[in-house]
């Protein structure tokens, strides 16, 4: 088959790290595959042998808000789509990819769309809303990550979606070949105790409960320990949410360093998007994994550092729950409250009998997630559309 594969991100994040490993995936099963990702303000993506890139530059506006951001990016994808080749399968792993093939489809220029839903978001503005709505009712066929998605989308949208879940290349984060310290060195906190945190700073991601949480837990740590805060803040990113974190930041006295390499005297260290190469590293060169989000597709960041050996705690939110037993493998605490992630924070970073449980049960959970198995599944719903 011939597939198209598209992604609104080039971070190495959820979307668009199951869009590149889906489409190696598939091009290592014999598969012509496509993959174009729009790229934020320069941030690029690599794929491994058999897959053609196409990025697709969005460089940012100033004063532009989410929702004219979003339009723009989805017409500048469906511009540089418009005059592709023909291929077999059009895959949407979003609704700004998905808006933009929805665009080509009445056009006339593609027959369908297939898309991948992560998660849905919460809207303030009718645009989005809209947008997202479309994404989801409008196309030919309708994936989820999870089977708590699958069920929303069923009951609040009226789509039966078939799971086709994430993967995790497993050994290529159990077997990062840095130790502890060069991984520390590395990013400029050598052995520094670190609490580490992915996606930026955005609301979903529990960011600002999280900086209360590490506040209430400082006194029991080391003095020297860091919080890290790794990603950029995506296509959705409101300068207001940043401005309140950082006002959090100043009232729990805590001091933040933005970039790599944070300073001694640095609290907190906002480091930004870290290359997709370097991953298994920034696993290694952290003592835990922070994940106090709100709402997730499927938290692959979590299956990741498990399968790197960290301790996680996580908040207590129905898709984790899908295949993380609390106590077992990780720590889970209820959604939004700070108190609960500072002890358990400060339970696998100081006992080591339960790190040594944790990490061990964690790796084994890790083990069950295979590429193939979304390969796999997403083929046979493409034969699907093919056959409709």
């Amino acid at each position: 088959m011939r597939v198209r594969i598209a992604t609104y991100s080039a971070m190495p994040r959820g979307g668009a790290v199951h869009a590149r490993r889906l489409a190696e995936e598939l091009a290592a099963r014999g598969h012509r595959v496509e993959l174009w990702a729009l790229t934020i303000g320069g941030s690029g993506l690599a794929v491994g042998p058999g897959v053609a890139l196409h990025q697709v530059p969005l460089m940012p506006e100033p004063g532009e808000g989410v929702a004219q951001r979003v339009v723009r990016g989805a017409s500048a994808l469906a511009a540089a789509l418009r005059h592709a080749a023909p291929v077999d399968i059009h895959h949407a792993q979003d609704m700004v990819s998905a808006r933009a093939l929805l665009d080509l489809r009445a056009e006339g220029v593609i027959p369908h769309v297939v898309r991948t839903v992560h998660h849905v978001e919460v809207f303030q503005d009718d645009v989005l809303e809209e947008c997202q709505r479309a994404s989801i009712q409008d196309v030919d066929r309708c994936l989820a990550v999870s089977a708590f998605w699958a069920a929303r989308l069923a009951s609040e949208f009226g789509v039966q979606a078939e799971v086709v879940p994430n993967g995790v290349d497993f050994a290529r984060f159990a077997h990062c070949p840095l130790d502890r310290r060069r991984a520390g060195e590395r990013f400029g906190w050598g052995m520094r105790p670190v609490i580490l945190a992915l996606g930026g700073v955005q609301p979903r991601k529990g960011g600002r409960v999280l900086l209360e949480a590490f506040a209430r837990a400082r006194g029991r740590l080391p003095d020297d320990a860091l919080l890290v805060v790794a990603g950029g803040d995506g296509l959705y990113a409101e300068p207001v949410h940043l401005a309140a974190w950082k006002d959090d930041a100043a009232r729990l006295g805590l001091r933040v360093r933005e970039g790599p390499y944070p300073s001694p005297d640095a609290h907190v260290a906002r480091i930004g998007v870290v290359a997709d190469d370097d991953m298994p590293a920034l696993y290694r060169a952290a003592d835990a994994l922070a994940f106090p989000s709100t709402r997730e597709g499927f938290g692959l960041v979590v299956v990741e550092a498990m399968a790197g050996g960290l301790p996680v705690v996580a908040s207590d939110i129905p898709v984790l729950r899908e295949f993380l037993r609390d106590g077992d493998d990780c720590l889970m605490t209820p959604v939004g409250d700070s108190g609960p992630m500072a002890e358990a924070l400060v339970a696998v970073m100081r006992e080591p009998d339960l790190r040594a449980r944790l990490t061990a049960n964690a790796q084994a959970t890790a083990r069950a997630f295979r590429w193939e198995i979304t390969a796999e599944r997403a083929e046979a719903e493409y034969e699907g559309m093919r056959a409709s």
